[in-house]
């Protein structure tokens, strides 16, 4: 990796793709490098982990309901072994407040993804056009980057 990454090549591929997998060195760093990079270029950005994540769209976009976890000798009265949901906020939310900026959401770990999830994210990125993904698909010894549908289909 140059001492100075510029992220050109990333936005540009960012811009004709929609959505990229990238394979960074384990180390880190360079995801906080190119958000950077990306935020200076007008982006509007967001990183989570996709640990958790459940159904992206629904996660990311619209407001849904989580139970808490069961922590053990709990009254079963009011809501039984289960608690009660609590609505949460989508993650996505607070980056589509400025609807002309573009937005970059990065996913650490979506090797953990499935295969239905990333088509999911696919599609998304496509469907929004000022909505860019970039998902981390495992570690590399130095930084690249390739279509996420491309990454999809090496899969099958």
């Amino acid at each position: 990796m140059p001492i100075i990454l510029s992220g050109q090549k990333f936005d540009q591929d960012l811009n004709n793709h929609g959505s990229l997998a990238v394979l960074a060195p384990l180390e880190g760093g360079f995801e906080t490098r190119l958000l950077r990079r990306m935020r200076s270029k007008g982006y509007q950005t967001l990183i989570i982990s996709a640990r958790g994540l459940g159904d992206p769209e629904v996660f990311l976009f619209k407001l849904h309901g989580i139970r808490p976890p069961h922590l053990g000798h709990q009254d079963i009265g009011r809501n039984g072994a289960l608690g009660e949901v609590q609505q949460v906020i989508p993650q996505a939310a607070e980056i589509f407040n400025d609807k002309n900026q573009k937005k970059l959401i990065w996913i650490l770990e979506g090797q953990v993804l499935s295969q239905s999830e990333l088509e999911r994210l696919l599609e998304i990125s496509k469907s929004e056009e000022s909505l860019y993904i970039a998902i981390e698909m495992g570690g590399s010894r130095k930084l690249t980057w390739k279509p996420l549908k491309t990454h999809i289909n090496n899969d099958l």
